[in-house]
């Protein structure tokens, strides 16, 4: 199971691989296991074109595997294991329960009419992984609680304005209703892929939301716990990174593939867990 959940992170691509792949193995072996989770769950409702009746169907029966690994056990391996790992690290279960109800939502709308319906979707989609992994990492003070959870707004919030394009390709928009009407940019401008400055206002605008929450979670985050959260800290080093990637190329998510790329995500963990193994 091991091999297949680190096979999971590992073909993903995703930032997650490079940040937590200088953890102790346990640490490592468990946040392998939480990812793997969270990624089969985000697939659900991603991938494949089945009717939203059968992928809600999937998700309760989902939710209904990680109940009985929780209180006694699964047909499925990972949820045995993720159970195991929630006993070992005594990590809440609320949040795991939270995300799958994020990825209901994510059927059940395709449009947030103002920033606190957007908010609730980030929290439970983004935040809700950040609360699991803090509990792996360690820590001291409860503020590192609040520190999960303004980065994940963060992060998602970065990651909503990088997939504005291939978002409204399956007919999703994550932007407020409310601030498109603000700078006048509509939805069929939207799906026209429409870059003008009204686009750039409003992705400026949605930019310092984000920005805005990278640093409350610097605010929130105590000293002490530092060292133990560097995986957290690669993490927000490269979507920060991602974040003025997205500024200095005024936002065209129409005609340009923005990302931070494979050498610098790894660069970025190394450097971030240089810092705190030789500083702190």
């Amino acid at each position: 199971m091991t091999d297949l959940t680190k096979q999971i992170t590992k073909e993903s691509n995703s930032s997650f691989y490079y940040a937590f792949s200088l953890l102790a193995k346990p640490k490592r072996d468990a946040m392998n296991t939480v990812y793997a989770f969270c990624r089969k769950t985000d697939d659900i409702v991603d991938e494949g074109d089945d009717p939203e009746e059968i992928k809600f169907e999937r998700l309760r029966r989902w939710k209904n595997e990680l109940n009985k690994a929780l209180y006694s056990r699964s047909d499925s391996p990972l949820f045995n294991k993720l159970a195991s790992i929630i006993k070992q690290f005594n990590i809440p279960i609320d949040p795991f329960f939270d995300l799958i109800d994020g990825m209901e939502m994510d059927l059940q709308r395709n449009r947030y009419r103002n920033i606190e319906e957007l908010l609730q979707y980030c929290y439970r989609v983004a935040s809700t992984v950040g609360l699991m992994c803090i509990e792996i990492f360690g820590y001291k003070n409860k503020s590192a609680k609040e520190y999960a959870v303004n980065l994940g707004l963060a992060m998602q919030m970065t990651n909503i304005l990088r997939d504005v394009s291939k978002d409204s390709e399956k007919g999703r928009i994550y932007l407020p209703e409310n601030d498109m009407n603000l700078f006048k940019y509509s939805e069929q401008d939207i799906f026209n892929k429409k870059y003008n400055d009204n686009f750039i206002s409003l992705m400026k605008f949605e930019a310092d939301r984000a920005e805005n929450y990278f640093v409350k979670a610097n605010q929130s985050l105590d000293f002490e716990d530092k060292p133990a959260m560097f995986p957290a800290r690669a993490m927000q080093h490269i979507y920060h990174r991602l974040l003025t990637k997205l500024e200095a190329e005024k936002y065209d998510v129409f005609n340009k593939k923005i990302k931070v790329g494979t050498f610098e995500k790894g660069a970025i963990s190394l450097g971030v867990w240089a810092k705190y193994s030789l500083v702190y």
